[in-house]
């Protein structure tokens, strides 16, 4: 009969593990102060950002190469997303807050 081996279910599975308990052990971690209000409020975040991803729409464009290399040089500059960005200013136009000459 093959004896099986046993294996320790509180023994790190690996370095991080074992680093993750060291700094446990040292008391490195903090209690977060008014836990359950944090809680809360990032369950509220959470169920507006999944609201939200439900009434965005997605659309493709075709936009000039260079158009939208000038696009992501600015939204870098800004630090945000090039998407962000774009869409950004779409909800202005939309909303009557930029006018375009055409």
């Amino acid at each position: 009969m093959k004896k099986t081996k046993k294996i320790d279910p509180f023994a790190p599975l690996d370095k991080y593990e074992e680093e993750l308990i060291k700094s446990i052990e040292n008391d490195e971690w903090v209690e977060i102060p008014n836990q359950k209000e944090e809680i809360e409020k990032l369950v509220g975040a959470a169920k507006y950002t999944r609201e939200m991803m439900k009434k965005e729409k997605r659309i493709t464009v075709r936009v000039n190469k260079q158009d939208l290399e000038d696009i992501q040089e600015k939204a870098i500059q800004t630090g945000i997303p090039y998407q962000t960005l774009i869409a950004s200013i779409l909800h202005k136009f939309a909303k009557g807050k930029i006018n375009i000459g055409v």
